[in-house]
């Protein structure tokens, strides 16, 4: 793999790739927060500025990527408010430019939504319940599940082989052994939960807080997965407050989808699968000179003692009792 994969994704390439779809930027572009793809934000004379996404070579295939569009123009036929890529007249949503696909989105404003406002947790429910009811409709076929191999096993492998500092290496990989061992409990607990379309990736950034509604975007991450993987990260604070919040959260879920409540039983699975993830998702893209530039507190000592604390914390948290519905 090309270890520079946006080498040659220069500024020119990105206005000569817009305007190759009949769009006349005004030369101003900038450069949005994303690492995984590269998106900007591109002006367009006497119109309002687009949001050009590229996508990172080899990371998905054409397939997955339509699969993904094609999730999100059900939406927005349901009326629900997600950001979906723009279509040109015979309904193509990626294009190629100079070996580089791409997208366009029109360019959403709004804010993060409050976390620790039980409305805004309600109404985060609620539109996740409309989501979901579209997601049963059909399953991903092109598109990977979330599960315990991809997610946790394989990115232990490789922090433990490539990555983590010789002194920390068997205390990680004996508390990775033991939290994955705690992982699959915990999914055994769950029993055989329900798969379907989600999101994937709903932290507040991805999230538009507008006229009191929110508006999601950013379906990059979009797989098969448990209900509960599209709202746990709504999910702050201690104990206490968690459990305020879920019950918010669940009763607007439940308008429009049933929540089962044996998924409680992922939260802090799903939570701790991720933190190893994003870890290994970072180690994974080191050779890509925006990574150290962006994430330059990453793989130092300090880090992985930090990241080794956060993991034992959640080796703790995997021994509470699972959050109730009241």
């Amino acid at each position: 793999m090309n270890k520079q994969p946006f080498f040659e994704l220069t500024p020119d390439t990105v206005l000569d790739a817009v305007e190759s779809l009949g769009y006349l930027s005004d030369g101003r572009i900038m450069a949005l927060n994303s690492y995984e793809n590269r998106v900007y934000q591109v002006g367009i004379e006497e119109k309002t500025p687009l949001i050009a996404k590229f996508y990172r070579p080899q990371r998905w295939s054409n397939e997955q990527i339509i699969e993904e569009h094609q999730f999100m123009y059900e939406l927005v036929e349901q009326e629900l408010s997600v950001v979906a890529p723009m279509r040109n007249a015979v309904g193509d949503s990626l294009f190629t430019f100079k070996d580089f696909r791409f997208s366009l989105f029109e360019r959403r404003g709004g804010r993060a939504p409050e976390l620790d406002d039980p409305e805004h947790q309600f109404q985060l429910g609620r539109t996740i319940g409309r989501i979901h009811q579209v997601s049963q409709v059909r399953p991903f076929i092109h598109r990977p599940a979330l599960d315990i191999q991809s997610y946790g096993i394989d990115s232990a492998a490789f922090i433990s082989q490539e990555f983590i500092p010789e002194s920390l290496k068997k205390a990680y990989d004996s508390l990775t052994s033991d939290l994955l061992r705690e992982i699959d409990a915990a999914f055994k607990r769950a029993g055989a939960v329900k798969q379907i379309r989600v999101h994937g990736d709903c932290h507040a950034g991805n999230i538009l807080w507008r006229d009191n509604t929110p508006h999601f975007v950013d379906f990059d991450d979009a797989r098969m997965a448990p209900a509960i993987q599209d709202l746990w990260m709504f999910l702050t604070g201690d104990r206490q407050q968690q459990q305020l919040q879920i019950g918010e959260v669940i009763e607007g879920y439940n308008e429009f989808s049933d929540f089962n409540p044996r998924e409680l039983h992922l939260i802090e699975a799903l939570r701790t699968l991720r933190m190893m993830h994003y870890a290994a998702w970072i180690a994974r893209r080191w050779d890509d000179p925006a990574f150290p530039h962006n994430f330059s507190w990453f793989n130092t000592e300090r880090y992985w003692g930090e990241h080794l604390l956060q993991l034992r914390e959640q080796f703790s948290a995997l021994q509470e009792p699972v959050l109730r519905l009241l």
